[in-house]
């Protein structure tokens, strides 16, 4: 049975917009403080550097059970008053809120693996339905500019949420390692992170409205025979061999794009301590401060996205998407293994341009076609599917990463950047196979 939604999908203005899309502000606070401390807070509670891909793995395996299961539960729900997405939204932020204030309170590394685990569950409950969200919400012509818009607000979360430790160091909070414990600097700003987040995805479940199903007898009778944990299971693993082709073809980019950025989240703050700082000793004061100015380096790679969301769907219209996307991707692979070369913490700075560039279309793009080649009542659905291709990358990536680093590497960080790099400039190449028939607005 084919479930139809209210056709009619009234250009939203720029306001509208706005306040769909604020939610990821605060949800770009987990996800930045998440990728910027996490191996930081690892290596602090006495983790070995070799060992650090196998603890990030948490994070990608929840998301690859959670998305499509949310993404299924989303498509199938309906509230008079609160929508489809909208209390998926809440709940995760709730959940992901009590997690951060747990991780950066960790006495060992198994809690911080434990508390990973839990706060990227959390997230994936309340991100997932935004995917979807703006695919339920706008024609297609609109599309580009929602995912765009969603792209500024997660690079606007993410400059602050990244600043933060710095920003409590200059406060004063201490900064150092006290008998193997996490710095104040830290566990302030993942404070200020879990208020941030629960207080942007509110905004957004107060201030948003949906499309309710155009026949709600229909749905109800669709909700009625999907019951039952059985036919859940049934359902959600036949849509894997119905995916549309522009998703398969999509997956060979995601693979070699998130594969790069997860390289870059587990390993930047080593190679950073390590070539520009000296030191490999996580309880130093000069590892610490290393850790830091990454925080820096990641908030400058999402000040760029923020402001190059805006800027996309305006080159897209003069070009076409994919050309736009294996340029993106080029230049962010190009930046990244430039780190390599680059002994100067200020200098580090510039690749974080070009890194930013990738980001932002790596948020936009990719979805941005992938939502106009999805069936309407199962947009959930495939989002979360989709979300495999950005998740089983980072699997991968964590599995063979440590023994690749140190037997082929010679155990330094900054060669897997370099590695990072080429993984996603091939990212970029693949975008040339892409089907993308979709008009962009003008």
């Amino acid at each position: 049975m084919q479930m139809n939604f209210s056709a009619i999908k009234p250009r939203l203005t720029f306001w509208q917009l706005w306040n769909m899309s604020f939610g990821f502000f605060g949800i770009q606070f987990g996800f930045a403080l998440q990728n910027s401390n996490s191996s930081r807070i690892f290596s602090t509670l006495g983790a070995s550097p070799d060992d650090l891909p196998w603890f990030w793995l948490a994070a990608p395996m929840t998301g690859l059970l959670v998305q499509p299961i949310i993404g299924y539960l989303s498509d199938n729900s309906w509230h008079p008053k609160w929508g489809r997405r909208r209390p998926f939204f809440f709940v995760g932020a709730a959940l992901a809120t009590m997690a951060m204030f747990l991780m950066p309170n960790s006495r060992a590394v198994w809690m911080a693996v434990f508390a990973l685990w839990i706060m990227d569950a959390s997230i994936n409950v309340s991100m997932e339905p935004f995917r979807a969200f703006v695919g339920d919400k706008l024609d297609p012509s609109q599309q580009t500019t929602g995912f765009a818009m969603q792209t500024f607000f997660i690079g606007c979360g993410s400059v602050i949420a990244s600043l933060l430790p710095m920003m409590f160091d200059k406060l004063g909070f201490s900064n150092a390692a006290i008998g193997g414990n996490i710095p104040e600097t830290v566990r302030y700003s993942f404070y200020v992170g879990g208020f941030a987040f629960i207080s942007a995805v509110t905004w957004t479940v107060l201030t948003s409205t949906e499309i309710a199903p155009a026949d709600m007898d229909e749905f109800r009778a669709r909700k009625a025979a999907h019951r039952g944990l059985g036919h859940v299971v049934t359902e959600i693993l036949a849509g894997f061999g119905k995916m549309p082709l522009t998703m398969r073809q999509l997956a060979a980019v995601q693979f070699f794009s998130w594969s790069a950025l997860f390289v870059m989240w587990v390993n930047t703050t080593n190679a950073v301590a390590a070539n520009v700082y000296g030191t490999t000793d996580a309880h130093s004061d000069a590892f610490q401060n290393a850790g830091n100015w990454v925080g820096v380096m990641f908030a400058v790679y999402n000040a760029v996205s923020a402001i190059a969301a805006f800027i996309l769907p305006v080159i897209a219209r003069k070009t076409n998407r994919k050309v736009l996307h294996m340029i993106c991707l080029i230049i962010g692979g190009a930046s990244l293994a430039s780190i390599m070369f680059i002994t100067s913490k200020e200098m580090l700075l510039l690749p974080m341009v070009g890194v930013g560039i990738a980001w932002a279309s790596i948020l936009t793009v990719p979805y941005a076609i992938l939502a106009g080649s999805l069936p309407a009542d199962k947009m959930g659905y495939y989002m979360g599917v989709f979300n495999f291709f950005v998740v089983i990358p980072q699997v991968v990536a964590g599995l063979i990463l440590g023994p690749i680093t140190a037997k082929f590497l010679g155990g330094h960080a900054v060669n897997a950047l370099a590695l990072g790099g080429v993984c996603m400039i091939i990212g970029g190449l693949c975008t040339l196979l892409v089907k993308d028939d979709v008009v962009v607005e003008a």
